[in-house]
């Protein structure tokens, strides 16, 4: 936000949690085109001058899916990613990347002792591969490694009775984005079936969706995301930690390639899903996220 003034931002949050009613409107315009340095400076402001804590002031005023997202934008990103997973460690088995030491400073919690408990077998494997963050951070493409690894990939797929799963972790969980991108390709040129399609052959269950969500984030980081938005969305129900999850994590990364991937893969925008499938000061906040339409 160009013009920016934490002091006047506070000052304005204020007047929105303390009038007669509640001014959802005001409360959700500063959260929204503010970016997160911007919030927790106005935070601090905040804080200083009226001598209360914002979050709890804002969850006496606020309900339900609003209040969720509001406090969400207020943690620092390494905050809400290891609120996420132990969110999910508590609910069900699902993989988020999250910052090791604020997991263990926030919840007292050592995060590969929680994966340990919470998960068995391949995939176990495979979420403690990634976190010994062993992959490679350069964008950097060997070709030769590549032809490689799709063979081999292939082979740990395909010629076998049963998949190699080991294979598939050691590689996926190691390698970068461009090269695991060129990767598929080649392996495109070996076999008759994509590799998320090979993968869901021969896998099932938690590890098999791991996998397939690694291959996917690699191949199109945005249309992964924007696909994860469209199945929250689709049908009867609407899952609202999803579109939560996504809309504030990717909000300052690539939120607005995401929104353009979904107008391109599927038959409505994302701003016309969130219409049809909320309402209210959340939907506002949410398509306040997304963007103008």
């Amino acid at each position: 936000y160009p013009n920016f003034n934490a002091s006047s931002d506070a000052s304005v949050l204020q007047s929105g949690i303390e009038s007669k009613g509640v001014d959802e409107d005001v409360i959700i315009a500063i959260l929204v085109k503010r970016s997160n340095e911007q919030r927790q400076k106005i935070k601090a402001v905040y804080e200083a001058s009226s001598g209360k804590n914002l979050v709890k002031s804002l969850k006496s005023v606020l309900k339900s899916d609003l209040e969720d997202v509001a406090l969400a934008l207020l943690m620092p990103p390494a905050h809400f990613d290891a609120y996420l997973l132990r969110k999910a460690t508590k609910v069900n088995q699902q993989g988020f990347t999250v910052s090791t030491l604020n997991l263990k400073n926030l919840y007292k919690q050592d995060l590969e002792e929680v994966i340990k408990d919470e998960t068995k077998g391949d995939f176990m494997n495979a979420l403690l591969a990634l976190l010994s963050a062993k992959r490679d951070e350069s964008t950097e493409v060997d070709m030769e490694l590549a032809r490689k690894d799709a063979k081999i990939l292939f082979e740990a797929a395909e010629t076998k009775g049963d998949i190699d799963v080991s294979t598939f972790i050691d590689i996926l969980t190691t390698r970068n984005g461009p090269q695991l991108s060129k990767t598929f390709h080649h392996y495109a040129a070996v076999s008759d079936l994509k590799l998320p399609r090979a993968l869901q052959m021969n896998l099932s269950g938690d590890i098999e969706d791991c996998l397939i969500a690694i291959v996917k984030c690699a191949w199109n980081t945005p249309a992964f995301f924007a696909e994860k938005l469209h199945n929250a969305m689709k049908g009867h129900g609407t899952c609202e930690d999803t579109l939560m999850r996504i809309l504030v994590s990717r909000s300052e990364i690539d939120l607005q390639k995401i929104v353009e991937e979904y107008r391109a893969m599927y038959e409505n925008t994302v701003h016309e899903d969130i219409l049809n499938d909320t309402k209210g000061h959340y939907q506002k906040i949410l398509l306040g996220l997304c963007g103008p339409y």
